[in-house]
């Protein structure tokens, strides 16, 4: 490794991936909520 190297930073589509995960596991555990809620009611 050179120290002319470039920052080590993951490519952008990768970054937009991860921040698509992160997003569709924060409605994922939104959604377990609202069932448990749901499911609570009855």
């Amino acid at each position: 490794m050179l120290w002319s190297d470039p920052e080590n930073e993951p490519p952008q589509d990768m970054r937009d991936m991860q921040a698509m995960l992160r997003r569709a596991g924060i409605l994922l555990a939104l959604a377990m909520i609202v069932a448990m809620f749901v499911v609570g009611l009855h």
